[in-house]
């Protein structure tokens, strides 16, 4: 299954953090990563503390949605991810945006993730590799984007 994982930090040394979570998805059993984009820097939005680095990776994986957000939450304690209160700076971030084509909502995982589609630091790098991408029961990428214009995202690599 195709997956899309949006991955950030704003913690530590967010760049290192980020490409080290793209290397930690590459090593995933059952998984090969597909696409990585370049990096993205943004403020924070409802939340604190430094700058962002963005980044959005494509993998193909025999794991399930479930078992894949598990795999996603190990790789964030490994950079010694805290949930003190909600949008609280964070050393590394791994959101499943889209599971293939389906829609989920179960307690713990929605997909697509619930605000992708308002988040520049979302769009911007998943639109740089997957420019005709769908968000099924939203639309085609392209139809946000506009929305998300006055949103300061900037690439960094």
């Amino acid at each position: 299954m195709i997956a899309w994982v949006g991955i950030g930090a704003n913690l530590g040394d967010a760049q290192a953090n980020v490409l080290d979570a793209v290397r930690r998805l590459a090593l995933l059993d059952g998984t090969a990563l597909v696409q990585t984009s370049g990096l993205y820097r943004t403020a924070p939005i409802d939340s604190s503390g430094p700058d962002y680095v963005n980044a959005v990776a494509c993998i193909d994986t025999s794991f399930d949605p479930h078992e894949l957000l598990a795999a996603l939450q190990d790789i964030e304690l490994a950079h010694g991810r805290e949930r003190p209160y909600r949008n609280a700076p964070r050393t590394l971030d791994l959101d499943l945006l889209l599971y293939g084509d389906q829609v989920i909502a179960t307690e713990s995982l929605t997909v697509p993730h619930p605000r992708m589609h308002e988040r520049a630091f979302v769009l911007a790098p998943l639109a740089e590799i997957a420019p005709d991408i769908n968000i099924p029961g939203r639309g085609p990428i392209h139809d946000f984007l506009p929305l998300i214009a006055l949103q300061d995202v900037d690439k960094i690599g």
